[in-house]
């Protein structure tokens, strides 16, 4: 499972977590989270996510 880190304000994405108060379930991986989903912390948008290495 992947991370994914706002590259505004550093809220991380988990795969494993989803975001379940925005209706994304846990398992939910990054590519099938939809398109118009932004950050809930700031509101950036999906796009402007950058991938964590493990």
């Amino acid at each position: 499972m992947q991370r994914h880190e706002c590259c505004a304000c550093r809220y991380v994405y988990d795969e494993r977590i989803g975001e379940p108060d925005d209706g994304i379930a846990p398992g939910t991986r990054w590519a099938q989270v939809p398109s118009d989903w932004g950050c809930p912390d700031c509101g950036r948008p999906k796009s402007g996510f950058a991938n964590m290495a493990d």
